[in-house]
């Protein structure tokens, strides 16, 4: 794929099995390292003293780091074009800096400095993990998008099968011990990160060095050839007027909404989106002045504004098929966090009866958990392989739908199944959901999506990623301390509805053909 072998060629060729393989084997490492945090952050915090209303917000890193880095890499790789290729710079530095998280993150002494680390790990995960969604649009063909992304969701399952497993498989195979002194981790924690941290380097390795890149001279030739591209071009572009105005009003909303909060004494959780709203708005009059000082000029020349402003400039142009599929995101990723930080704690104080980290049923239901997060991530590597077929014989929408009922379906059973050893069976649900979520969507986007803003787009697409998990980290405390007095089973309950509107949502996205 260099480009001394196709100097002349204007139409994108296909790859082979084994070429779609490398270029996605690194997933593997970079979801091993992601379901490990997945499945045994919360472990963490409250072995060393998080009371249960409070780990939504240590949780509060993880999705606003992405909401920060995603785009920022997504613009420099985009603009990046260097003797180890255009993403791959960014697949090394994220590769190198997650392993050492995944190293230190455990020997965390205090309860601050695992959520530090949890920041530090999320923004190297993402520094490595947004450039191979951009890696698929780059590499192939619109007629073998779909196939790349399935490929990402087989080896994302596998990995993550492995990972959620390990503390399990340490304590039951090998007799490594899952519990500690209080305000220890675990041994089987500790030697599952050293490990995932080594399986990382080496997966990420792998694909760097057996995948090659298109220059963007390439790209844009294939760009090009394809005419039929629905790009994300908006003839009525934001006004320099427009953005002011909305900056006003955003910063005033936020303004309102934080006074509100301290002088009614709301929960002190919802500072994260009353601080949110606020803060979009001084990022639209920084693009408000940009556009000023260029005198409302062409778009080719507002695209020479910087990178900050084009972010929040192609935020307000996007695709419509994006504006639509932001919906059916917002309700699967809600979901979705919701699952991830109140399993462990639904499961042990529902299923085993017990809220004490240092007992031995706590930490034996913790463990199962890992097992049950490592079964939904086998089903979906299976679930990868069906969901093409699935597609081709009742339509991509509808397969969405289909898998998405089954996930939420699932999360509301855990309140009614007794057994926790039967609670594999509605991972099979979860599993096919997740597989969904991770391919579908992006297969419906990618021919929305020009070349040359693959990344940057990409990367706002996962603000709608981001904000369901700000919203889920400032209210579900909140929901579950009002509501239902703070039983975590109830989070679970209500990720399964919020999956089953995802699967509702996406039958109103319309496609191009």
């Amino acid at each position: 794929m260099s480009a001394d072998n196709h100097n002349n060629v204007t139409q994108q060729p296909q790859l082979s099995f084994w070429q779609i393989f490398n270029m996605c084997f690194g997933f593997l490492g970079i979801q091993f390292g992601f379901a490990l945090q997945n499945a045994n952050v919360s472990r963490i915090f409250q072995t060393l003293g998080a009371a249960i209303d409070d780990i939504p917000i240590l949780w509060i890193a993880a999705p606003l780091t992405g909401l920060i880095v995603q785009p920022i890499i997504g613009y420099m790789s985009d603009n990046t074009w260097n003797a180890l290729g255009r993403r791959r710079p960014y697949f090394l530095i994220g590769a190198v800096l997650t392993t050492l998280s995944l190293f230190i993150m455990p020997h965390s002494p205090a309860l601050w400095i695992a959520a530090g680390m949890l920041w530090i790990m999320d923004a190297s995960i993402n520094i490595a993990m947004e450039p191979f969604r951009a890696f698929v649009g780059d590499n192939l063909p619109k007629s073998q998008r779909t196939q790349g992304y399935a490929m990402q969701s087989f080896f994302i399952g596998v990995g993550a099968v492995v990972a959620s497993a390990m503390p399990y498989i340490l304590t039951n195979v090998f007799d490594v011990a899952n519990t500690a002194a209080a305000g220890e981790i675990a041994d089987s924690v500790r030697y599952s990160f050293y490990f995932g941290g080594a399986v990382l380097f080496v997966a990420v390795g792998w694909t760097i060095i057996s995948s090659k890149e298109y220059s963007p001279q390439e790209l844009a030739s294939f760009e090009q050839h394809a005419n039929h591209l629905n790009t994300s071009e908006n003839t009525n572009s934001r006004t320099s007027k427009q953005y002011q105005t909305g900056g006003i009003i955003w910063m005033l909303v936020g303004a309102i909404f934080t006074a509100a909060i301290l002088t009614q004494e709301l929960d002190k959780q919802l500072y994260i989106l009353s601080i949110g709203i606020f803060a979009f708005g001084p990022l639209q009059l920084f693009c408000a002045r940009k556009l000023t000082q260029t005198t409302q000029a062409a778009n080719k020349q507002r695209d020479n504004n910087g990178m900050l402003f084009n972010v929040v400039d192609d935020l307000f142009h996007m695709p419509k098929a994006m504006q639509q599929l932001a919906v059916v995101q917002f309700f699967a990723w809600f979901a979705l966090f919701a699952m991830w930080i109140y399993t462990t704690a639904a499961v042990t104080s529902h299923h085993y009866a017990t809220s004490d980290v240092l007992s031995q049923a706590y930490n034996d239901g913790a463990d199962w958990v890992g097992m049950l997060f490592a079964s939904y991530n086998g089903f979906a590597a299976i679930a990868a392989i069906i969901i093409p077929f699935l597609a081709k014989a009742v339509g991509i929408k509808f397969t969405h739908t289909i898998n998405m009922f089954l996930g939420g379906m699932g999360l509301i059973s855990f309140m009614f199944i007794e057994d926790p050893n039967q609670l594999w069976i509605p991972m099979i649900g979860v599993g096919f959901a997740w597989a969904s979520i991770l391919s579908v969507p992006y297969a419906m986007l990618s021919s929305a999506l020009p070349a040359k803003k693959m990344g940057v787009y990409l990367g706002i697409f996962n603000f709608f990623i981001v904000i369901p998990q700000l919203l889920a980290a400032s209210i579900l405390g909140l929901l579950l301390k009002v509501f239902f007095d703070s039983q975590p089973i109830y989070a679970l309950v209500l990720g399964g509805v919020f999956m089953m509107v995802s699967g509702i949502a996406v039958l109103f996205v319309k496609q191009d053909n």
